[in-house]
């Protein structure tokens, strides 16, 4: 099967790709509560001949080839939606007070098309094709609960690939970016801190405990750390994004909480920010007499790029879009930055491609100079649906291409 095949066959599922976005995208869930989007995805892979199976709380996963001997190559997309009530305007908006604000709707929807490109030649794959759908990426879950479900055994993954598509990015629709070598996600862990004290009347501060003093010593402690303890080319963001506490303005409260990210692109200095975190904001807290607790929430390691498939993908991208395909490195010269890969946004694909040589492909989908100005995660966010048979045609030719390589 030719490049020139695989974009003329992906062109002629535009529609039927585009037709199972919007269905998605009408019918948001969030976290794992997403059951009208894993029995579309299961339904339409039954029409098309492909058997499915569920793979730990929400996930879905297929196989397609087998036929001929080989390895076996993964190709992962993300179901779940955002908890934002949708203002984008579309006439296929989202009434249910969730949003398909990340795109997810896109990806999916791309590598349903892309099993019906694998399946309508199965007898030609060498090797084993793997589909990914999994739930919970936006919580960081997904990928974790499926790896535990087994999804990267029976068959054994040899590798994996990833699609995101953004909007808002000076590229024509359609073009790719292909993350180079080395990590192009931050790993990403939340936290509460719960500060407790000894509530007493406001009029009277010296017969309780301030919860609320300690805390904001907390708050501006934990600002030093970035400001003398990291190193200049330790990127890294530690945010306090809530605090609440109390209900009457003449009353000190028992407790106050406050909730909040990190983000690292190493695992040393994550483990480091972790630790410091605590062991301030708990002596933080004793000096003012209280005691702070700290939990981490949910989070996900880096996402890992390998050299191999990345360079490997970058070469086939090149082969099937010319000069619509870039790589991370490239993307960032032409920028005017230094050469880097990385990127603000966590993604816990990073799960996977801590197990298995794995690559993350960002693929334009809207201009802001054509009406797609806002970023992912914004109310009023629009994708360009003519990235969807690209973005199949991407998915199908990276394992096509990747396990004709490895036989």
């Amino acid at each position: 099967m030719t490049k020139e095949d695989i974009l003329k066959e992906a062109k002629n599922y535009q529609d039927k790709i585009v037709k199972d976005r919007r269905y998605l995208h009408m019918h948001p869930g969030t976290g794992f509560d997403i059951s009208e989007a894993v029995e579309y995805v299961k339904q339409e892979l039954s029409e098309i001949g492909c058997k499915s199976q569920q793979c730990g709380r929400a996930g879905v996963c297929a196989i397609i080839g087998g036929k001929k001997p080989g390895k076996v190559f993964m190709l992962r997309a993300d179901m779940d939606a955002l908890p934002i009530k949708e203002e984008s305007g579309v006439e296929f908006s989202s009434e249910n007070g969730n949003m398909h604000a990340c795109g997810h709707d896109m990806h999916t929807a791309m590598l349903l098309g892309a099993a019906r490109l694998l399946k309508a030649h199965e007898d030609e794959i060498d090797g084993t094709v793997k589909l990914m759908f999994q739930p919970a990426e936006e919580i960081f879950e997904g990928s974790h609960d499926m790896i535990e479900a087994g999804i990267l055994d029976n068959p054994k993954v040899d590798a994996a690939l990833m699609i995101h598509v953004m909007a808002g990015m000076p590229f024509e629709s359609g073009t790719v970016i292909v993350s180079s070598p080395g990590v192009s996600a931050p790993a990403a862990d939340y936290f509460e801190i719960k500060v407790k004290g000894n509530g007493c009347h406001g009029s009277m501060p010296n017969m309780g405990v301030d919860p609320i003093t300690a805390a904001a010593h907390i708050l501006i402690s934990l600002q030093e750390i970035h400001a003398r303890e990291l190193a200049l080319s330790d990127k890294a963001v530690l945010t306090i994004g809530t605090i609440n506490a109390g209900t009457a303005a003449n009353a000190i409260p028992d407790t106050a909480v406050m909730g909040g990210s990190i983000r690292t692109f190493d695992e040393e200095v994550r483990t480091y920010l972790k630790e410091r975190l605590t062991d301030i904001s708990k002596l933080t807290a004793k000096t003012f007499r209280a005691d702070a607790e700290v939990t981490f929430g949910s989070g996900c390691p880096t996402l890992l790029n390998d050299t191999e498939v990345s360079a490997a993908v970058e070469r086939y991208m090149k082969e099937l879009l010319g000069d619509k395909a870039f790589t991370s490195a490239q993307l960032s010269a032409m920028q005017g930055a230094s050469k880097t890969s990385k990127t603000a946004g966590s993604e816990d694909f990073a799960y996977i491609s801590q197990k298995v040589p794995s690559v993350m492909i960002a693929l334009a989908a809207g201009q802001p100079d054509k009406g797609y100005k806002y970023p992912q995660h914004h109310p009023m966010v629009k994708f360009d649906e003519t990235a969807l048979s690209v973005g199949s045609a991407v998915y199908a030719y990276s394992a096509l291409r990747w396990l004709a390589e490895h036989k």
